[in-house]
């Protein structure tokens, strides 16, 4: 006997950010598993989909990339009204960039969503991955204490992530599902989506590490 599909929950989630801190790379590692070592910046926001299984759930993420440059911050309350999530990010080697990200924070709580559902991701780990300060300064200048001590205060997931190496790229979304309140109201077959991908992960960190970017 046929097995009819799982109605999948959207989530509307959106990134938001400085520039160049890797925010579209996130997301083509996560949608496509690829990386662009000189990516375009982006222009306004993109849109892509991602439809994922966590545990026994299928959420289809509507992802709405913003661009981090300053003339196009007025634009993102309209990425950001109604979003389900945010993805915060900045980069672990730029100070100005997690200053940022606290502003972000701030605009969000006021403006978003009350529910909304905030991870905080500090990006380019591969940077630091090897770091050895006894060869001179670390590249790092944002400690995970502080993402972390950020995250805590505001409510927030965190974690820190590479684009270019996919390490916990999965995670945060895995992170951001297992929050998502579990509605039936807000599904779709995902027959209607824009770059319309699948990808199997689990609650579960070593299973997603098995099953990293398994799009079909």
């Amino acid at each position: 006997m046929s097995q009819h599909p799982t109605p999948a929950t959207s989530v509307k989630l959106v990134l938001l950010g400085e520039a160049a801190v890797g925010k579209s790379s996130l997301v083509l590692r996560f949608v496509s598993n690829d990386f662009q070592e000189n990516k375009e910046p982006t222009i306004g926001a993109a849109f892509l989909t991602q439809k994922c299984t966590i545990g026994d759930r299928t959420i289809k993420y509507e992802i709405w990339d913003t661009a981090g440059q300053e003339r196009f911050a007025s634009l993102a309350p309209m990425y950001y009204r109604n979003a389900q999530a945010a993805i915060v990010v900045y980069d672990i080697t730029k100070p100005a960039s997690f200053i940022k990200a606290r502003h972000w924070v701030k605009e969000l709580h006021e403006q978003a969503n009350r529910d909304i559902t905030i991870a905080l991701v500090g990006n380019k780990y591969d940077l630091v991955e090897d770091d050895n300060e006894e060869d001179g300064e670390s590249l790092r200048k944002v400690s995970v204490a502080e993402g972390q001590g950020l995250a805590d205060e505001e409510g927030l997931l965190f974690f820190e992530t590479s684009a270019k190496t996919s390490y916990n790229v999965n995670e945060v979304f895995i992170g951001i599902g297992n929050k998502i309140p579990d509605t039936s109201a807000n599904t779709t077959n995902g027959q209607d989506g824009v770059n319309d991908h699948r990808i199997d992960l689990s609650s579960s960190p070593e299973n997603a590490n098995a099953n990293k970017n398994s799009c079909c």
